[in-house]
């Protein structure tokens, strides 16, 4: 996989290059829970929920506390290897690690006496966001739980750092890369890829998907390809996730290439299923499955991730794209 050490020197470069244009305080950044206001420029920085961490360190700053990586940690110290790379640029060890695996640890929070607590992307509630509210301002996700995009993850947090020109700078840059990738790979262009949401052979009743409000159903569109009808027609709003009767599956004949998460004896027993096989894309092998390893994370992108697995992403995606034209 491609290392991000030279994306982040590069979004450093970015950085500097704007390093004058930092909002004046206070600042206030409205979200789903109404507006926080930041009063003085924040030096110590926490972060709950999914890599909201990654954007303070793609600016330049280490978080004092954010949360312990779950999934894709090959070597289980709570770093993602995007992550420990940014560190190493950065010349910064780990910071306290939160346990999120039974929420938030608010204690752990409240023990970095942060300036500022970043949750763009998270899936806090009114009650999660008024408990850490009493520990420093909160930036929370601006719409519903979990469908911030990467864009939205940085610019958000980004304004609450008071570096909202910094953060435009930087999804900037990380587009015109995608861009150029992508231009490498006009197979996906006009493909329709459906994320599934897991194989799971207990329940072949329904098929979760997720919608058309999810980032990684977001990252396939900016990859080149398009959402299928029957998933944006399935989506509710302000959901992340939906399902559908397994009876049902000839809705998703339109669908070009599955990504899921699994592996290839899983996505066997699946085919074995009489209904599953009349999914096209599964029946002809337009599949992609994702592992729990640093791809199968990044599929899900954040601001270092996207240099990481991006070659990768957009080769295996091609390969799928290919035998759904078989």
């Amino acid at each position: 996989m491609r290392s991000t050490f030279g994306m982040g020197l590069a979004l450093w470069a970015v950085v500097q290059a704007t390093a004058g244009a930092a909002q004046e305080f206070p600042v206030t950044v409205t979200h789903a829970f109404g507006a926080t206001v930041v009063e003085e420029a924040p030096v110590r920085v926490a972060s709950v929920g999914w890599a909201n961490h990654e954007v303070p360190l793609a600016l330049g700053i280490v978080p004092v506390g954010f949360a312990r990586a779950s999934w894709g940690d090959d070597d289980g110290d709570g770093l993602l290897p995007w992550v420990t790379e940014r560190l190493e640029a950065l010349g910064a060890e780990a910071p306290v690690l939160f346990d999120e695996g039974d929420g938030i640890d608010f204690e752990a929070v409240a023990s970095t006496n942060p300036d500022v607590i970043l949750a763009a992307y998270s899936g806090i509630s009114q009650s999660d966001y008024e408990t850490l509210s009493r520990i420093a301002p909160v930036i929370a996700y601006p719409d519903a739980a979990w469908t911030t995009t990467w864009r939205e993850m940085m610019s958000q947090n980004a304004a609450g750092l008071g570096m909202a020109e910094e953060g435009a700078a930087l999804v900037a840059d990380i587009e015109g890369r995608i861009a150029k990738a992508v231009a490498g790979y006009p197979e996906l262009r006009g493909k329709t890829g459906m994320f599934v949401t897991h194989l799971d052979i207990r329940d072949l009743s329904t098929i979760g998907f997720y919608a058309d409000a999810d980032q990684r159903v977001q990252f396939l569109t900016d990859l080149g390809m398009e959402t299928p009808q029957a998933v944006r027609e399935a989506s509710e709003a302000g959901k992340y996730s939906g399902r559908v009767s397994t009876e049902r599956i000839d809705l998703f004949n339109d669908v070009d290439l599955v990504v899921t998460y699994g592996d290839e004896a899983r996505l066997a027993e699946m085919s074995d299923n009489a209904l599953i096989a009349r999914f096209p894309a599964i029946a002809r092998g337009s599949v992609v499955l994702l592992a729990n390893d640093p791809m199968g994370t990044a599929a899900n992108p954040t601001p270092l991730s996207i240099d990481y697995v991006l070659d990768d992403y957009l080769g295996r995606l091609a390969e799928a794209a290919a035998r759904a034209g078989e």
